[in-house]
């Protein structure tokens, strides 16, 4: 049974453009424009009519953009909630002008052992991060941790839950791999692994949405019945000025948007793409995470259920209930 009827998260992409090149990620290998503030303005305004109040500034690095504290703000004004994701190199540059702009702000770190995360990301970005933490506690944010679970760093999340989370009172979010397009990462975790990351996120401060795990555990998304509804939840938006469908790890069609994304997405070739979300070819077996969160969130099903525990945890710890329902 369907919940909510509209789209209800913005991934505007700023740039793929990127500092790091993460071994699981082909972002950054992409040339780049930058979103112009503008459009950004004009966008928003249309994300509000259409009623999505979540808006993720992302990337590549969302912070190489050097307007990106004006999009927070103008988008904070306009009553979203605001988040944004970022490997932590440029933010202590950042801080000062971010300062109570992001509702959700996220530094990237798999690892306790300074050489393997640096290693994964492909650039030396680990000590950054953990001076990133210290400025943004200093400027009273509240940052998370978002942990990339891979085979390989399961042995690191006890550390740096223990050795960085805990000590600075953050949160650790927990974020298995998944793969896509020719992105590998390697071997999928095991139901073993799977269900001890579910123990191990029934600690404080610790966040998994458990419905990522029963989606593995189910073998992805079935295209006969889908459980993504990326298109109809999420909007993407490229450096180009461009709305992706039906997601942007499987892109199959780009609108130039003009300044009418909401016409646009209300017109018949919109509407007849998003019909298709979750069964398209390519998304038979697939596990996005940051498509289908929303799409949990969306239709009273089993997934929706195992959801809401981690949702409320996450949301109660953060304050972000109060703008949700505002």
């Amino acid at each position: 049974m369907r919940l909510i009827h509209h789209p209800v998260l913005a991934n505007y992409y700023v740039t793929y453009r990127c500092n790091a090149k993460c071994s699981f990620c082909d972002i950054w290998e992409k040339p780049s424009p930058y979103i112009e503030l503008e459009d950004v303005k004009q966008n928003l305004r249309d994300l509000r009519r259409l009623g999505v109040n979540v808006v993720d500034f992302t990337g590549g690095e969302p912070l190489l953009h050097r307007q990106i504290d004006q999009f927070l703000g103008t988008a904070q004004e306009m009553g979203f909630i605001t988040t944004l994701t970022t490997n932590g190199m440029l933010y202590p540059k950042w801080a000062e002008r971010l300062k109570g702009k992001v509702d959700m702000l996220h530094f990237s770190l798999d690892s306790a052992d300074k050489t393997e995360h640096d290693t994964g990301r492909g650039v030396a970005c680990f000590d950054f991060v953990l001076e990133s933490i210290q400025i943004a506690k200093r400027l009273g944010e509240r940052p998370d941790i978002l942990f990339t679970v891979f085979k390989h760093n399961l042995d690191q999340m006890e550390r740096v839950y223990n050795e960085i989370c805990l000590p600075n009172k953050l949160m650790l979010l927990l974020n298995p791999a998944f793969e896509y397009n020719q992105v590998e990462t390697g071997d999928q975790l095991s139901e073993e692994e799977l269900d001890y990351l579910v123990k191990f996120s029934k600690q404080k401060w610790v966040y998994l949405n458990e419905a990522f795990v029963k989606l593995r555990k189910d073998g992805g998304n079935h295209v006969d019945k889908p459980v993504c509804k990326a298109a109809s939840t999420t909007l993407v938006i490229s450096p180009e000025n461009e709305l992706v469908l039906p997601c942007y790890h499987l892109g199959a069609k780009t609108f130039p948007i003009q300044g009418q994304l909401y016409d646009l997405y209300k017109s018949q070739e919109v509407k007849e793409l998003i019909a298709l979300e979750g069964r398209l070819p390519a998304c038979e077996g697939c596990t996005i995470n940051c498509y289908m969160q929303p799409s949990f969130a969306v239709e009273l099903n089993s997934y929706w259920w195992k959801a809401l525990p981690s949702t409320l945890k996450y949301n109660l710890r953060k304050g972000t209930w109060k703008k949700m329902l505002s």
